[in-house]
């Protein structure tokens, strides 16, 4: 089975990770109770993450890392597109040179966060609740030549891109991206978040 390639923002994975894992955790809480037994309360999933090394290789080996390293450097969550995990909002949060790097040869290592609930900055920014499922909204708007022309917007879901919508909907991803101004990075768009599609 051919995997598509790991993305995150606008960085691309040459070719996938060698290896990552994914951890899952629930926070328990211990209550002890007479006789010796005792009553286990979930406080709820935490954050997912995923951690992974890998290598990179040939004469741009370096350089490929450095673009990596420059996504890093971004003090943003973005979107993080997993070969086979679902699509997220994620942190950038390490990433490790594990040898000394040579320019033919790169073998480092990453983590990312998932964002969750209030920590989405456009879920705080708007008061959206999390969980809102994909949709559209069509509204009426007047054009110049005072004629009546539809508008069609999109509430994001989770994992949802610009890409993925102009797909859908059947226009360019260019066009979206001139539709809706106050997106600053088109690469970053949030469950909850309206579009403007047309």
């Amino acid at each position: 089975m051919l995997l598509s390639p790991m993305r995150f923002k606008s960085f691309v994975w040459p070719h996938n990770p060698r290896t990552y894992t994914i951890t899952f955790e629930r926070k328990m809480a211990l209550h002890k109770v007479p006789f010796g037994r005792h009553h286990l309360q979930s406080l709820g999933q935490t954050r997912r993450v995923l951690r992974g090394e890998g290598e990179f290789v040939g004469e741009q080996a370096y350089e490929t890392f450095k673009q990596l390293a420059n996504i890093f450097y971004e003090e943003t969550p973005g979107t993080l597109i997993h070969p086979v995990w679902m699509t997220t909002t994620a942190w950038f949060v390490s990433l490790d040179v594990l040898q000394e790097p040579r320019p033919d040869y790169v073998r480092y290592s990453f983590e990312f966060w998932e964002v969750v609930g209030d920590e989405n900055p456009f879920l705080q920014q708007t008061g959206v609740q999390n969980g809102a499922s994909g949709g559209t909204v069509s509204g009426v708007g007047q054009a110049a030549a005072g004629t009546v022309t539809e508008q069609i917007w999109h509430t994001v879901a989770l994992g949802e891109t610009i890409w993925g919508l102009s797909v859908q909907y059947g226009v360019t991803a260019e066009s979206v991206v001139e539709l809706n101004p106050s997106i600053q990075n088109p690469n970053l768009i949030y469950p909850g978040q309206r579009v403007r599609i047309k």
